[in-house]
């Protein structure tokens, strides 16, 4: 049954008609055309998926439409500013963080959450903040390393 939710999606109000019960990512996707998030395993456990909602790193495969009625939502698409790309964006070139590139997208929006968190963060930190993320080309080590960056590129480092 379609309903009218209002949410905010990259700064921007948006109304959406549809029914509630649709996940969030086939409503960005199919809807919106927000492809940047991408459908993995659809049971929320690899992270190709991750948006923001209210700041906090969600899979959107498993979470309902109606759930975010009001909140404020990020896509990657949301996340430069203009020409200039974020700071997890930006290390994530610098450091080669991904390969096939499948699951960049989402793990770079729980990237920007964990930096949100800790905006310097220890190897642990990531490994903690990054944990559900799945990478099938094995770039661990190069999004660890992204993440680092991220934080020196976020407080003005060279």
């Amino acid at each position: 049954m379609a309903a009218k939710i209002k949410l905010q999606i990259n700064e921007a109000a948006r109304e959406i008609a549809a029914d509630g019960e649709r996940s969030l990512l086939s409503i960005l996707r199919d809807d919106l055309l927000l492809t940047g998030c991408k459908y993995g395993c659809g049971e929320g456990e690899c992270g190709a998926c991750t948006v923001l909602i209210d700041g906090k790193a969600t899979r959107s495969c498993i979470t309902a439409l109606a759930e975010c009625a009001g909140k404020r939502i990020t896509t990657v698409e949301g996340l430069a500013t203009g020409e200039k790309l974020h700071p997890v964006q930006q290390a994530f070139l610098d450091a080669g963080a991904m390969q096939c590139g499948y699951c960049t997208t989402g793990m770079i929006m729980s990237g920007v959450a964990v930096l949100d968190k800790h905006p310097q963060p220890t190897r642990e930190q990531i490994v903690e903040g990054m944990n559900g993320n799945i990478c099938r080309c094995g770039t661990y080590a190069r999004i660890i390393a992204a993440l680092q960056r991220a934080g020196e590129l976020a407080k003005g480092g060279a």
